[in-house]
C-alpha cells in the first residue's frame, strides 16, 4: 500500500474537495481519498504508485493546479507488520 500527499492549489470549498476526490476515485484504483481545502492537501491511499503525471494534466483540466506529491510506504493500524 502506498499513501500519496498531493499539494492542490486552487481548491477553495467542500465542492472543490468533492471534484478532487471524485476525479481520482474515478481514474485510479484507490482504497482511500481525503481532501482539505484548507490545507491544500490531497491524501490518497492506493495499492500502487499513482501516474503523478497523468494525474497532473487530469487536475489540471478540472481547474486545479498540482504543485508536488510525496509518496510513502502505508501501513494501515497500530500493529501493522512490515
Amino acid at each position: 500500500m502506498v499513501k500519496t500527499t498531493l499539494n492542490i492549489n486552487g481548491m477553495k470549498c467542500k465542492m472543490c474537495e468533492a471534484h478532487v476526490n471524485e476525479l481520482i476515485k474515478e481514474n485510479y484504483n484507490i482504497k482511500k481519498v481525503e481532501s482539505s481545502a484548507k490545507e491544500n492537501k490531497t491524501v490518497v491511499i492506493s495499492e500502487k504508485e499513482l501516474d503523478i503525471e497523468a494525474l497532473k494534466g487530469q487536475i489540471a483540466d478540472i481547474g486545479f493546479t498540482l504543485e508536488s506529491s510525496d509518496s510513502e510506504p502505508y501501513k494501515k493500524g497500530l500493529f501493522a507488520k512490515s
